[in-house]
């Protein structure tokens, strides 16, 4: 007999997949913003990176109008791509 583990994405990575389905609210050249549940998502247009380009992101959101130079910051891995997230 043989078992297989399935991994179940969590709640907030739902709650991501979901918001990230309607239109962004702006595009700079790097990243696709929306604005979700759990904050401004700023999607990763480039290629994987070994950490999170925060302050590529940081510049850009000042094209869109948004200081995000001083939010709380995390990332998930999205079906879109990488996912910054600024929250208050």
């Amino acid at each position: 007999m043989t078992s297989t583990t399935t991994q179940h994405k969590s709640s907030t990575t739902n709650l991501l997949e979901e918001a990230l389905k309607q239109p962004p609210i702006g595009e700079t050249e790097n990243f696709a913003w929306n604005a979700t549940p759990l904050g401004i998502a700023a999607i990763y247009k480039g290629t994987a990176t070994s950490k999170p380009p925060y302050e590529q992101a940081i510049k850009e959101g000042e094209q869109l109008a948004m200081d995000l130079s001083r939010e709380e910051k995390e990332f998930h891995q999205t079906q879109n791509g990488l996912a910054l997230i600024f929250y208050s």
